[in-house]
């Protein structure tokens, strides 16, 4: 069995109302796996992470058990993709048998390989990041993340030798420069490799909600929750589908979880007999006024309102084309209306609305045969190989930019051949080979747009009459000249309809 493309999310924690942060990383794992499908089989997971104090006292604030709060966020997050065009393959709960149980597993495996052990922690903590803090790494007493107060917690609890695996951990880095990124969290992790680490507390006996240990106490939340990319595939229940799966090529993640992602994950995977990911890419964070978007702040934006207000695939394309992946950046909803109203409505909408248009009153909607070979044909045959590996290499804004080359190609078309002027003249073979390739460059680009814009380019996929699936093999789908001739179009509303913020304010 092939060895299928696997991207993995963080799990979100589930404190809260989710907001567009989560659903940006989320559209991020959406493109890869929409565009890895295209030639590979694929694995998407995402899903939610439950256990913890934050959670616990979330709920005792609502009046709910843990549980019960769970049970009622979860259809929110899943709302959420839903209304973003999200695609995944499996969603996974951390509360959920098939995952609590293999906690519970590797959790004895660790015991019996000597790996973990009885110990007292003292130390500040962080609740609210379910993190452990050295008192040096406190800024003004407080936790370095979030800035809210750390406690003091004094408890016997199981600690992970993670300082046995330091040396293994700077070996892996040094022979492996890539496998993670972007470059400035690599350094960030090489710098806490360099100070030296110490041994991880992974139980808490004074927390109830959580997966129990055999003994007494529970297993503390980030070992927990950092086991979901391999409780969810079939670890030591289908060794065929878990291998077919792990490692995960891609495993995303916000860069404030590098740190468990980068130096404690890699450290429990080896414990366990198996293998690090290929990559782990900590991307950037969305701000507002330069602080970083949070429910905390109480700056975060409703993802399902901006999604009502832009559409779902202007957002997407918005959150792919706005920044360097691994970037921070800066979000406001004119730059949404902006780029919106720029790239979408004047440059791709208005493109597919002339090109319909003009076949409509010169052809009858139908595609003509052209007898002359396509100079945009031979210019642009290495961009789907280009924009693939743009896409599965992160460099989305880079893809992108590639794509609105053909745009741009054909918008400049237009006006130099003048179709009007070539059917006013009779020049009926130049006409027909103008508008053949405006129908399949505007093929070409529903195709390479999908997996940014799942239902906008099924719209003018529609639109364009095009046969078949839009998701199908690029490599026989992009060949240009596949466009068959009297393919009859089918003109409809307008793709992206233009913005006006002052109007709906």
């Amino acid at each position: 069995m092939q060895r299928a493309y696997y991207v993995t999310t963080p799990i979100y924690y589930i404190s809260g109302e989710p907001h567009i942060g989560h659903a940006y990383t989320t559209i991020v794992a959406d493109v890869l796996a929409r565009t890895a499908r295209t030639f590979r089989p694929t694995f998407f997971l995402t899903g939610t992470d439950e256990h913890g104090q934050k959670v616990a006292n979330a709920a005792a604030a609502a009046g709910k058990t843990p549980q019960e709060w769970c049970d009622e966020l979860v259809p929110r997050w899943k709302a959420l993709f839903a209304e973003y065009e999200i695609a995944y393959d499996d969603f996974i709960r951390t509360t959920e048998a098939r995952h609590v149980e293999k906690v519970q597993r590797v959790f004895e495996l660790l015991r019996e390989r000597g790996d973990v052990y009885l110990g007292k922690y003292e130390g500040w903590y962080c609740v609210y990041d379910e993190t452990f803090w050295l008192e040096s790494k406190l800024v003004d007493g407080r936790c370095p993340t979030c800035g809210r107060e750390v406690q003091w917690i004094s408890e016997d609890d199981w600690f992970f030798r993670l300082s046995a695996y330091r040396d293994r951990l700077l070996e892996h880095f040094e022979r492996h420069p890539e496998w993670v990124r972007p470059r400035s969290i690599y350094n960030e992790m090489m710098s806490i490799l360099a100070e030296g680490l110490d041994d991880l507390s992974i139980s808490r006996t004074n927390v109830q909600w959580g997966i129990p240990i055999a003994g007494g106490g529970v297993i503390y939340v980030w070992l927990d929750a950092l086991l979901n990319y391999i409780t969810a595939i079939g670890w030591s229940q289908d060794d065929a589908r878990f291998h077919a799966l792990w490692p995960a090529q891609t495993q995303l993640v916000g860069k404030e979880i590098a740190r468990f992602h980068t130096i404690i994950w890699p450290a429990l995977l080896w414990a366990i007999g198996e293998a690090a990911p290929e990559l782990v890419f900590a991307h950037g964070w969305i701000t507002i006024d330069g602080a970083k978007m949070s429910k905390s702040l109480g700056n975060a934006a409703d993802p399902f309102a901006l999604a009502r207000r832009f559409g779902p695939g202007s957002i997407r394309y918005f959150l792919l084309r706005e920044a360097p992946f691994g970037s921070d950046f800066s979000y406001s909803e004119e730059k949404i209306a902006q780029r919106h109203n720029s790239d979408l409505a004047n440059d791709l909408g208005n493109l597919l609305r002339r090109t319909l248009s003009m076949l409509s009153r010169y052809r009858d909607g139908c595609v003509p045969q052209s007898m002359v070979e396509s100079e945009v044909g031979a210019r642009f045959a290495q961009l789907p190989a280009s924009v693939r590996a743009q896409i599965l290499d992160l460099r989305f804004r880079e893809a992108l930019e590639s794509v609105w080359e053909l745009v741009t190609a054909l918008n400049r078309a237009i006006d130099e051949r003048k179709p009007w002027v070539l059917y006013k003249e009779g020049r009926t073979d130049e006409l027909d080979a103008t508008l053949y390739d405006l129908c399949e460059g505007l093929r070409w680009l529903a195709i390479l747009l999908h997996p940014v814009m799942p239902e906008r380019m099924s719209e003018m996929w529609r639109q364009l009459g095009s046969p078949g699936r839009i998701d199908e093999d690029w490599t026989s789908s992009l060949v240009w000249g596949k466009l068959a001739p009297n393919t009859q179009t089918s003109p409809g509303a307008s793709l992206f309809p233009k913005i006006d913020l002052a109007a709906q304010s």
